[in-house]
């Protein structure tokens, strides 16, 4: 038989991370033991009240039935004091908070909800992936914008009013910026707020990197008039430790958040309640679990900084987020050769910028989602490939 896959997959290409951890797996198998310094996973665990939360109620035995799809009051209301505790931003938990499985699953649920053929979306370069996944899923065309080190990887908005953008209809924006950890500031999401509304541009700002090594958590949210024009979409996986937990949420208007949830309620059920409760008890922790975590991720970033410098790497001090992010020298000739060598001849696995878009190609990306004896391992390793 001979069935082909639907339109709407023949560009999408499996995750670049999905086939290189099945050739790490093969490495490993064969005796290689690879240190993977590539994914941002966090290995550290919740904090314990979160965990003691989900053992208790997940004992219950009236929470284990279908959930509301618009999540639990009590898990919306925690967002709220969240957002409003941390961005100084205030939502009516009621009507403008939607949790999700994890915010990937809204930047799909978003782009299928507002696109289809015909329209363009502005995406940046270097980007997330899955932003241009989920738009060519929805049919609709990939319009890449470029960021430059020379701009601190923010978006150059002279640049964009010289292009055509008559046919776009969504920009995807992501500060902290991952790939680089670049941070943005409220005057620049004032004029992103500005541009989406005079161009009639949906703005969809992905929010999961702000309290990373960041002492200023910034809400595109708490922009005047920003509810007329962006969704932000926001994640417990990061900055509480949850990743495998898939908790995320949307923020947006009603009127945005009741169109979304007609696709959303098609896909899937609300989350597992004690998951749900857990997440609450996460959001209403106090200031001190982001110092300590981020006690944690300084210690690694210095590492990581050794592990750059012995590469001849150049990169930013004050970057932000849960990698670091570095240019390569000039005697590679992109981030996949310096990956390439990292990987086949000191069994390190780091990731080649190139494949957030080819304005990363000359850069790389460690994570520091590894403890400091491992990430000490990996600087041996590279040590002995550089000397060698």
């Amino acid at each position: 038989m001979n069935i082909e896959v639907a339109k709407r997959l023949q560009q999408t290409e499996e995750y670049y991370f999905s086939k290189k951890l099945r050739e790490i797996d093969e490495m490993n198998k064969a005796g290689a033991q690879v240190i993977n310094l590539g994914i941002g996973s966090p290995d550290l665990p919740p904090h314990p009240e979160v965990i003691r939360v989900l053992t208790e109620q997940a004992a219950q035995d009236n929470t284990h039935g279908y959930q509301n799809y618009k999540g639990s009051p009590v898990l919306r209301q925690a967002m709220a004091d969240w957002y409003s505790r941390y961005y100084h931003v205030t939502l009516n938990p009621n009507t403008e908070i939607l949790p999700l499985i994890g915010s990937k699953e809204g930047i799909v649920h978003i782009c299928m909800t507002y696109l289809q053929e015909g329209d363009e979306v502005l995406i940046p370069n270097p980007g997330y992936p899955a932003y241009t996944s989920a738009v060519k899923i929805s049919g609709a065309t990939v319009v890449p914008y470029d960021l430059s080190q020379d701009n601190q990887w923010l978006v150059d908005f002279d640049a964009l009013e010289k292009t055509d953008l008559s046919k776009v209809k969504m920009m995807w924006v992501n500060y902290p910026h991952m790939p680089t950890g670049a941070l943005a500031n409220k005057r620049f999401f004032e004029n992103l707020i500005a541009f989406g509304k005079k161009h009639n541009i949906l703005i969809c700002h992905d929010n999961p990197y702000s309290f990373i090594l960041n002492d200023h958590p910034e809400s595109i949210m708490a922009v005047d008039g920003a509810a007329d024009v962006a969704i932000e979409l926001n994640s417990l996986s990061k900055s509480s430790n949850m990743a495998g937990w898939r908790i995320g949420m949307l923020v947006a208007s009603e009127v945005r958040i009741n169109e979304i949830l007609r696709f959303k309620s098609n896909m899937d059920s609300g989350m597992f309640l004690p998951l749900q409760l857990a997440a609450a008890k996460a959001l209403s922790l106090d200031k001190s679990w982001y110092t300590e975590l981020n006690k944690e991720y300084n210690e690694r970033r210095k590492k990581v900084f050794e592990i750059m410098d012995l590469l001849n790497c150049r990169y930013d001090i004050n970057q932000v987020g849960l990698f670091v992010w570095a240019k390569v020298p000039t005697d590679y000739s992109s981030g996949y050769a310096l990956s390439d060598q990292a990987l086949y001849k000191a069994q390190v696995f780091i990731t080649p910028g190139g494949i957030f878009g080819n304005a990363g190609d000359n850069y790389i990306r460690i994570s520091l989602c590894a403890k400091t004896e491992m990430l000490d391992a990996a600087l041996n390793r590279i040590k002995s490939m550089v000397n060698g």
